[in-house]
Parts: structure tokens; sequence; C-alpha cells
């Protein structure tokens, strides 16, 4: 059955689909020995032969695992600035996993690490309005006037965010602690939203994805997702 190259990309776990699409129009994939370059071409791996930077595609098995990043590392697979990244924490997983989406630097928190390409796809879709919940510690005490411009939506780089759920979770000197859900993936949202109304995030942590959490998972360790919690994310 013919399907895109770059869906097939994807779910041999080479990368996400968009980025797939990079890897085809710079001339990394072959088609029966063809080199291919432009968008759009179907194949069937069962009938043709597929390969990536002059090797057949493997067939590994689909997994994802759930990291408790750690600060200071980048959610990408190479950095031109010799930064950590995050498949440096991935000991002893044999599969080439990548990123779901992206922590910010000074980010900590929950991340999705797998090599389904098509997992992926689904989760970061705004269709499918996946929530993200973070704590999020802030300079000074925002009022519930101004926590409630956030939950209803205010306007970033000329576009409103979409409605989000906020909640106090304590105030603890000069900053505060407020839960956030969002369901949006833009750069630096939750850091970009708590300055707009003039209390700058000091930390900020992911604690889930949907109704999949954390749980007692440490800074820097992982586990490998079942099924089951898989489904959790779209809750």
């Amino acid at each position: 059955m013919e399907e895109r190259l770059q869906k097939i990309l994807a779910r041999a776990g080479i990368c996400s689909r968009r980025q797939a699409e990079k890897l085809i129009l710079a001339g990394r994939v072959k088609v029966d020995g063809q080199v291919i370059k432009e968008l759009g071409v179907k194949a069937d791996p069962a009938q043709q032969r597929i390969e990536f930077d002059g090797k057949p595609l493997p067939k590994p098995t689909l997994v994802c695992y759930l990291l408790n990043k750690p600060r200071g590392y980048v959610t990408t697979m190479k950095d031109p600035q010799g930064r950590p990244i995050v498949s440096a924490l991935m000991k002893g997983v044999k599969e080439r996993v990548f990123p779901v989406g992206r922590l910010d630097l000074d980010t900590e928190g929950a991340l999705l690490m797998t090599n389904d390409g098509d997992l992926s796809q689904r989760i970061l879709h705004p269709s499918n309005e996946v929530k993200k919940t973070y704590l999020a510690r802030v300079s000074g005490r925002p009022s519930h006037k101004k926590l409630s411009e956030l939950e209803k939506g205010i306007i970033l780089d000329g576009k409103k965010t979409w409605p989000a759920k906020l909640r106090i979770i304590k105030s603890h000197g000069a900053s505060t602690t407020v839960e956030v859900v969002i369901h949006e993936g833009r750069k630096r949202q939750v850091r970009l939203m708590f300055a707009a109304i003039g209390h700058p995030v000091l930390e900020l942590k992911r604690i889930a994805y949907g109704k999949l959490g954390l749980g007692v998972l440490r800074v820097s360790e992982f586990r490998k997702l079942s099924a089951h919690e898989l489904k959790k994310v779209f809750k």
C-alpha cells in the first residue's frame, strides 16, 4: 500500500513527519535507488526499497518513554552550540527516539521521547488539543483579575491565546506558584503569558500531558510507557 514518504520515515522512527519533509528536500531519501527531492511522493515499503542516508529503513518496535527533563538540556537531536541534548539522557535505550515537541532550555519536567512519528503527530496536532499542565513560580502575587485575563486569552505576537486554566497553588515570600493548563504549543508560551501581565516566570516545570503525570519520576529519569498509559495523554 502506497503512503507518503514522510509518513513512512516517521513510522520507521527516523524522525517526525515535519522533519522528514526537510530530509526529503535535502536529498537524503531514495526509492528504488532514485533520490527523491520533492514532497508528495508516495511509495510502498512492502514492494519498494526505501533508503535513508544510503541504508534501508529499519523496522523498529515502536516505543514511547516519559522523561523528567532537567534544566540546561535542549530538546533537539543536535545542537550547533554544543549544549547538552535530551537524547543523551536516554542511556540504555536501543531505539533512536526523538522528543515530542519541546521544552525550553531553562524549563524542566515531562517530555515524551518516541520513535513513533505518527504518535508524535497526534500529540502535537492542534485539533487533538492535548492538555499540558505546568507549575510556574512567578514573581510577585498576580491578582485574580490578571489570572482571569490569561484564562480568557491574551494577545501574544498578534494572535490571541486559547483559553487556559489557572490555579494558585501557594504564595511564598515574593513569589507565587501557579498551576497552568494549556493545549497550545507556542514557543515559550507560559513565560510570555506571565511576562505580559507583569509577573515574569522564575521557575517552570511541566508535570503532565493530559492525565499522564510524572508521578515519582526524578529529574533526569525516564520510564517506558504502556499502551494504557499512552491513552491518558489524550484525556
